[in-house]
C-alpha cells in the first residue's frame, strides 16, 4: 500500500482552503442573487399592490431591461412575478417568525467554523460590518439603505437558489411545507428535478405522518427514525403492470436504483441484491442490502408484491438476527428492517408492531400520489431532529 507522503498532506490542507473559499464565494453569489430578487420583489409588489403599476407596467419594465442592457438575463415578465412571489410569501409576518425559531444558524455557521481550522484568525479579512464602519460616508450610506428595510430577508432563504425556492412556492401553500422542503432540499443535497420530484411525490407527508407502521423496538433504538424513514415510496418510474410479481418489482428497482435511493433518501447507500447470509447449512438472501450513514447501521429490505401479513415479520427478525451476529462491524448500530409491501391494512400493521422488539417498519409503494394534509406536530418532530442532528 502506497505511503501518503509529508507534503501531500499540506497539498491537501491547501486543496482544501480552495474547496471552502469556492463553496463561500458560490454561496455569497447565491445570496446576492436571493437580495436581488427580494428587493425588486418588494418594490414591484408595492406598486402592484398600492395600484400605481399594473401587469402591462410589469411587462414595460421587462422589456425595458432587455433593451437597456441586453447583458441583464433572468428578468422576463415571468420572473419579475416570480420575484413578487419570492417576496411576498416570505415577508410574510407568519413565515418570519416561524423561520426564526428554526437551528437554520447551525447550518449557516459551519462555513466559519472551517474557514477558522484551515485560516489563522489574525489573517482573515474584515467582515462587511468591519469594512462599512471604515469605509467612506457615501458607502455606509448605501449600505444602511440596503439594511434598513422595512422586512428583512429571513436567514433561512439562502439555503437554496431562487429557481428552487420558486418551485416551493408554486407547489406549496402552508409555512409548515415550505420550510420543510427548504430544509429536507438543503440537507439531502437535492437539485432542481429531485426537489420537483419530492414535492410531486409529496414527501411532506409520507415522512411526517402519523406513522402506525415503526416497531416499539426501532423506536426505542432509534428515536429519530420517524422523521428520518418514509412509511410511503412511490414507485411510478418502474412502470409496473397492476398485476406484478415481486420478481418484476426487484428487477425494475435494480435498474432504477438512482431513482429507487431517492425515494428512500440520500442517506441510504445500496450494498447488494439478494445478500447471501449463512446460518448453519442453510443460506437465506435478503432482497436488497443498504446501508444508512445517518443512522450508522445496515439496512435490510425485504420486498412484497402482495398485501402485508403478520407472519412477514418474522422472515426479516431472522435476517435482522443473522446480520447483527455475523455481518454488522464493532462501530456499526444494530440493523433495521424494512418490509416494502404492495398495501397494508392499518390496523393488521400497527397489531403487528406493537409488541415487536425488533427495529423494524412496515413501507408501502404506491404509483398514485397521497392526498396532501397539514402536519404541524409532525412537523415539530422534524425540526427537533434538525436541531439535534450531528
Amino acid at each position: 500500500m502506497k505511503e501518503t507522503k509529508p507534503a501531500e498532506k499540506q497539498f491537501e490542507q491547501i486543496r482544501d482552503i480552495i474547496l471552502n473559499h469556492r463553496s463561500k464565494a458560490l454561496r455569497s453569489v447565491n445570496e446576492e442573487s436571493l437580495l436581488m430578487s427580494w428587493h425588486i420583489g418588494r418594490i414591484v409588489s408595492e406598486r402592484i399592490n398600492s395600484n400605481e403599476w399594473g401587469s402591462k407596467v410589469v411587462t414595460q419594465l421587462s422589456e425595458y431591461l432587455r433593451t437597456k442592457d441586453p447583458s441583464l438575463k433572468g428578468f422576463s415578465r415571468r420572473n419579475i412575478y416570480n420575484m413578487v412571489a419570492f417576496y411576498e410569501a416570505y415577508s410574510n409576518e407568519a413565515f418570519i417568525e416561524y423561520s426564526t425559531k428554526l437551528p437554520v444558524s447551525k447550518y449557516l455557521n459551519q462555513t466559519n467554523e472551517i474557514s477558522e481550522i484551515v485560516h489563522p484568525k489574525t489573517a482573515q479579512m474584515n467582515s462587511k460590518s468591519e469594512i462599512v464602519q471604515n469605509s467612506p460616508a457615501q458607502f455606509k450610506t448605501e449600505h444602511n439603505i440596503v439594511q434598513t428595510e422595512t422586512v428583512q430577508m429571513p436567514p433561512i432563504l439562502i439555503l437554496l437558489t431562487f429557481s428552487k425556492h420558486t418551485i416551493i412556492i408554486n407547489n406549496c401553500k402552508t409555512i409548515e411545507e415550505r420550510i420543510f422542503y427548504i430544509l429536507y432540499a438543503y440537507r439531502e443535497n437535492l437539485n432542481y428535478n429531485e426537489l420537483q420530484r419530492c414535492i410531486d411525490t409529496n414527501t411532506f407527508a409520507s415522512l411526517l405522518g402519523n406513522k402506525k407502521n415503526l416497531s416499539k423496538g426501532l423506536l426505542q433504538t432509534y428515536p429519530q427514525a420517524n422523521v428520518m424513514l418514509k412509511d410511503t415510496t412511490f414507485v411510478d418510474f418502474l412502470n409496473l403492470p397492476t398485476k406484478h410479481s415481486e420478481k418484476q418489482l426487484h428487477k425494475g428497482i435494480l435498474e432504477n436504483m438512482k431513482k429507487f435511493i431517492l425515494e428512500l433518501g440520500k442517506d441510504f447507500l445500496y450494498i447488494d441484491s439478494e445478500y447471501p447470509l449463512q446460518v448453519g447449512a442453510s443460506t437465506f438472501k435478503i432482497d436488497l442490502l443498504f446501508f444508512h450513514r445517518g443512522l450508522q447501521c445496515l439496512v435490510a429490505i425485504e420486498l412484497k408484491s402482495t398485501k402485508f401479513k403478520p407472519e412477514y415479520i418474522g422472515q426479516l427478525e431472522f435476517y435482522l438476527e443473522a446480520l447483527d451476529r455475523d455481518v454488522k462491524r464493532s462501530n456499526e448500530n444494530p440493523s433495521i428492517g424494512i418490509l416494502l409491501c404492495q398495501s397494508a391494512d392499518k390496523s393488521v400493521v400497527e397489531y403487528a408492531m406493537s409488541r415487536s422488539l425488533s427495529p423494524t417498519m412496515i413501507a408501502e409503494y404506491k404509483s398514485k400520489l397521497i392526498p396532501k394534509e397539514t402536519l404541524q406536530e409532525s412537523f415539530n418532530d422534524f425540526v427537533n431532529f434538525l436541531e439535534n442532528d450531528k
